[in-house]
């Protein structure tokens, strides 16, 4: 059988890595997900709030890289959890297990995205010129 799920999204909260009491890493986060049509009534996009959960080094790697409001692309499994209240009422809810966590965005630098001058490549002085097009290729 085939369980997979790729979704895109903003993340909506910062993410705190916690650890199990066997020490395995572990973060739970939720992306804001917007449908592809407007609701009629308010014509505005409706957005699915997806609960993911990432374990171990995917989970660590999560939790360095990316943060509230962050772009994110989860590739992962869809799984359900059953429990029963404390009113002895059965509940469920879906996540999905995240496999994989990628960057859905590039990173924006604080001055507006203008790449600041340490982080330009060093000009060596020289000048190209123009090259003369007698209309033949080179081979």
């Amino acid at each position: 059988m085939l369980n997979r799920v790729v979704i895109q999204g903003r993340i909506g909260k910062d993410i705190e890595l916690r650890h199990t009491q066997s020490g395995v890493s572990v973060v739970s986060f939720s992306i804001a997900v917007d449908r592809d049509f407007k609701d009629k009534a308010t014509g505005e996009k409706t957005t699915d709030w997806v609960n993911v959960t990432a374990w171990r080094s995917t989970a660590e790697f999560v939790s360095k890289y990316f943060s509230k409001g962050r772009m994110a692309v989860v590739d992962g499994k869809l799984q359900t959890n059953t429990w029963t209240d404390k009113d002895g009422n059965k509940r469920s809810s879906l996540e999905v297990v995240a496999d994989s966590v990628y960057f859905g965005d590039s990173r924006k630098k604080e001055s507006e995205g203008d790449t600041p001058e340490s982080d330009r490549p060093e000009q060596n002085g020289q000048e190209f010129s123009e090259v003369d097009d007698d209309g033949e290729l080179p081979f």
